[in-house]
C-alpha cells in the first residue's frame, strides 16, 4: 500500500519520496537534479534511461505530489536502486548523498515509534529553506488539516488520485475561484508544491476550505465520491463566500501572485553578503 508522500532537504534541494511496500521510494528526477545540479533533470533522465535500458529496472510509477497539489505517477526507486542510479551518474556529492539516505531510513523507524518526530522535522526543512516562523506556522497547520479531511475521505470511500485531485480542485475553486494548476500558473510556479508558495492568507482559506468540506461531510455523512463532491462544493462555497467579505473589508485580493522562489533566492544572497 502506497503512503506518507513526504519530503526532503538535501544540501537545499528538495527530495520527494513516498513510503511504500515498507520501505522509501524516491523520485528519480529529484535525486538526478540533486547530484547532477542539472536545470532539466527531466531532459537528463530521459537521455540517461535511452542510454542504459537496464536502469527501467530499478524504476516504480507512483504517485508523487506536484507543482499544483496533485497526485502524478513519477518514475521512483528505492535506495537500492537509487544506488544504482548513482553508479550512472558521476558526481562528488554521491558519497555524502549515501550516506544521507542512510539516515533518511534511519529516521523513519524513528517516526514511526514517535510520529511527532516527523512535523518536527518538515518544521526544521522549512526554517532551512528559509521560511518565515509565522509561514511554517501556518503552512504545518495547513498539513494536519489536510491530512485529516483526507482521512474522511478514505473512511467515506473515495479513492486516491483522481478522485481526491477532483474534490481538491473543487474546494479550491470554491474558496479562491481558482483552480490549483491557474493558481500555480499565476504565481509562475512550475513543478513546485503550491502550497509551499503560498501566503499566510491563502493558506488559512485553504484550510477553512478543506475544514469546512470534512464537516460537511460528516455532519451529512456523505458516502462515496458523488456525495463527498457536493460537500466540497459547499465548503468551498462558504470558504469562497468569506475570502469575498475579507476582500470587500480590506480592499486587499487574497489570491496573490506572490511566490517564495524569489523571496528565499534574495534571503540566501543576504546570507552571503553576511
Amino acid at each position: 500500500m502506497e503512503q506518507d508522500n513526504k519530503l526532503s532537504l538535501f544540501e537545499g534541494k528538495t527530495l520527494r519520496k513516498v513510503w511504500h511496500n515498507e520501505q522509501w521510494y524516491f523520485s528519480i528526477v529529484d535525486v538526478i537534479e540533486i547530484l547532477t545540479d542539472s536545470p532539466k533533470p527531466r531532459t537528463y533522465w530521459s537521455m540517461l534511461k535511452k542510454r542504459e535500458n537496464q536502469l527501467l529496472t530499478i524504476c516504480e510509477q507512483l504517485k508523487m505530489v506536484a507543482a499544483d497539489g496533485k497526485n502524478y505517477k513519477t518514475d521512483a526507486a528505492n535506495t537500492e536502486g537509487v544506488f544504482r542510479l548513482i553508479m550512472s551518474v558521476p558526481s562528488p556529492k554521491a558519497e555524502p548523498f549515501k550516506l544521507w539516505m542512510a539516515q533518511v531510513s534511519k529516521e523513519r523507524m524513528e517516526e514511526t515509534e514517535n510520529p511527532e518526530i516527523g512535523f518536527d522535522r518538515l518544521r526544521e526543512i522549512y526554517k532551512a529553506k528559509g521560511y518565515p516562523d509565522e509561514w511554517i506556522d501556518r503552512r504545518m497547520q495547513s498539513i494536519e488539516t489536510r491530512k485529516q479531511l483526507t482521512d474522511e475521505w478514505k473512511k467515506r470511500g473515495v479513492t486516491e488520485g483522481q478522485e481526491f485531485s477532483i474534490l481538491t480542485a473543487t474546494i479550491a475553486k470554491g474558496t479562491f475561484g481558482v483552480t490549483p494548476s491557474e493558481h500555480s500558473t499565476l504565481k509562475d510556479l512550475d513543478r513546485q508544491n503550491l502550497r509551499d508558495h503560498m501566503t499566510p492568507l491563502e493558506l488559512i482559506f485553504t484550510a477553512l476550505g478543506e475544514e469546512l468540506t470534512r464537516d460537511e461531510a460528516v455532519r451529512n455523512d456523505a458516502k462515496g465520491f458523488n456525495e463527498n463532491h457536493e460537500s466540497a462544493q459547499k465548503g468551498g462555497s462558504i470558504a469562497g463566500d468569506a475570502r469575498l467579505r475579507v476582500e470587500e473589508r480590506t480592499g486587499n485580493k487574497i489570491v496573490s501572485k506572490e511566490n517564495y522562489l524569489k523571496k528565499l533566492a534574495e534571503g540566501s544572497e543576504e546570507k552571503l553578503k553576511d
